[in-house]
């Protein structure tokens, strides 16, 4: 039996400090109790996704200091059309069939939610983005 929304729940991290008050808004609940998980089970995945983005333009990125590198970054994920649609399908894959609908309800909104969690856990986590020889596939 299919069982896709128990098993997409069972794998992801639990967040300690997940809080929700009544006057939280919407967007901000989806972000705290879904997005917020999801990013932290997809941090290895948005990591090498990155690499493989800074590779793919030249290496230029790994050349930056690291005030550049965080200008790169939110530059990259604002501006580059395929990037954030990319970030968007590896984070939207992982939400349940009721968090997807809850999620196009105000995808605008929280699709800018989104790409400023991922512009910060990158930034971050600058540290480990280097240049690497990325996985083959089998």
């Amino acid at each position: 039996m299919n069982d896709r929304h128990n098993d997409i729940l069972r794998i992801r991290p639990q967040i300690k400090k997940h809080q929700t008050f009544d006057s939280m808004s919407d967007e901000e609940r989806f972000q705290n109790a879904t997005i917020r998980p999801v990013l932290k089970l997809q941090h290895p995945l948005l990591v090498v996704s990155f690499i493989n983005y800074a590779n793919k333009h030249k290496g230029v990125f790994f050349e930056l200091s690291i005030d550049k590198r965080l200008d790169y970054i939110e530059t990259a994920i604002c501006k580059d059309q395929k990037l954030r649609n990319s970030i968007k399908g590896m984070l939207i894959g992982q939400f349940t069939v009721d968090e997807y609908a809850q999620y196009i309800q105000n995808s605008s909104k929280l699709n800018k939610r989104m790409m400023n969690l991922v512009i910060t856990r990158l930034q971050d986590h600058v540290q480990l983005l280097v240049p690497q020889d990325l996985p083959k596939a089998v």
